[in-house]
């Protein structure tokens, strides 16, 4: 898979996300059925979903950049440490969603995240050179 497809998929998947988390925020998705059911009143979800919906605004401007950045064939390596911090921290999330109470949380999220470390991974990984000698 190539570096721009892992990108569109990723702008998808965190769109959706963010739609997720608005529809949190504005309680048409009751926060007893996300964060494994450990929030305990509306103004925690709230301060939960506002950093949710930062931190998914924040990825997404950064791989809008990679995504600028491959159009012209350059690298930057601080948006690739970035990168790879969203590689560990999905793949962490994938271990957090394993312990889920919820089923649909449990299935859908460590889905998602799982496939966003691994999507992060490939947009960020160097391309290997080919061995000269085959």
């Amino acid at each position: 898979m190539s570096k721009k497809i892992a990108l569109i998929i990723m702008f998808f998947i965190l769109g959706i996300i963010l739609i997720f988390h608005f529809l949190i925020f504005t309680e048409q998705i009751h926060y007893d059925k996300v964060w494994a059911g450990k929030l305990k009143s509306v103004e925690e979800m709230k301060s939960f979903e506002t950093f949710s919906i930062l931190i998914n605004l924040f990825m997404l401007v950064i791989l809008f950049m990679k995504y600028k950045l491959l159009e012209k064939g350059t690298s930057n390596k601080i948006i690739d440490l970035f990168i790879w911090v969203f590689v560990v921290l999905f793949a962490l999330n994938t271990v957090g969603n394993l312990f889920s109470q919820n089923t649909i949380e449990l299935i859908l999220g460590t889905f998602l995240t799982l496939t966003s470390s691994i999507l992060c991974f490939i947009i960020v990984k160097k391309k290997q050179r080919e061995n000269i000698n085959n």
